[in-house]
């Protein structure tokens, strides 16, 4: 089904300049030069403890950047107001706090936050934005239900529901498949993939599973290490040697016999004999 009312904004640019992130006195990234291409859908990937959470919270002014800078529309991030931001950017963490006897439709409207003025009442717009947040994420039916008895995966759809809701031109996604069956993976990912091409939106998400990581996205930040080593198309980047590099993995890359996208075939790894 086409997702109707495109982005009416032009996308604000977003990038890091030198940046380098970490907590406390460990450093977790240094020296980053990123540019997030606008109106794309760039995905994080890299092993586990390289930084791909860190980064994204520090685009997100989450995080602190210890050096550097993140730039958000030409401006420095940390120098910006948080409601501009928020009209911006919108951010869905690996997990969310539910709060307890919330209903989905009160909790969707709480993305419309960053739309509120200290006098201003609610309007059409943020009725028909929350509506619609509901349509495309097909929770309506759940709209009059609190949110804490409701699936692990329906939450989930709750919680894209309220960031969709926001209408920011920025999606940004942290581990969204997280806890979800492989239907429901595919399904949220094909939802940002048309939220991309049809409405527009920037879409800027970390995962694990390379394989749905190049079905899907036109860009690909490979890290390791705190360092990034590859940034560029799946169909440029992904090689058995950087799957070597990275992931220390023997593969096979061969085509999606679906999408035609690099699917990268893992070899048996070496295991000593057990007896």
């Amino acid at each position: 089904m086409p997702i109707s009312d495109s982005v009416t904004a032009k996308n604000p640019s977003l990038g890091t300049q030198n940046l380098t992130l970490g907590y406390g006195s460990k450093i977790i990234c240094e020296a980053l030069d990123v540019t997030i291409p606008s109106g794309k859908l760039t995905v994080i990937v890299g092993p586990n403890g390289c930084g791909k959470s860190t980064l994204l919270k520090s685009l997100c002014r989450l995080l602190k950047p210890k050096q550097g800078h993140v730039m958000l529309n030409g401006e420095q991030i940390q120098r910006m107001p948080s409601k501009e931001i928020a009209k911006l950017l919108g951010f869905l963490p690996q997990s969310s706090s539910t709060p307890e006897r919330v209903s989905v439709a009160e909790l969707v409207a709480r993305g419309r936050y960053a739309h509120q003025g200290l006098f201003s009442q609610w309007s059409p717009e943020d009725e028909q934005a929350v509506k619609q947040a509901m349509r495309i994420t097909r929770v309506e039916e759940f709209a009059e239900l609190s949110v804490d008895a409701l699936s692990g995966g329906q939450r989930q759809r709750v919680w894209i529901a309220m960031l969709l809701a926001q209408k920011t031109p920025i999606l940004m996604l942290d581990e969204p498949t997280t806890y979800l069956d492989i239907s429901h993976q595919l399904e949220l990912l094909e939802l940002f993939k048309k939220l991309n091409q049809q409405r527009g939106n920037t879409v800027v998400a970390v995962l694990h599973d390379l394989n749905q990581a190049c079905r899907y996205a036109d860009n690909l930040i490979v890290l390791s290490g705190g360092k990034i080593v590859a940034q560029g198309s799946p169909e440029e980047l992904m090689t058995e040697s950087l799957v070597k590099q990275v992931f220390g993995l023997d593969s096979l890359i061969v085509p999606d016999p679906v999408t035609g996208s690099p699917m990268i075939v893992p070899k048996a790894p070496w295991i000593p004999d057990v007896l």
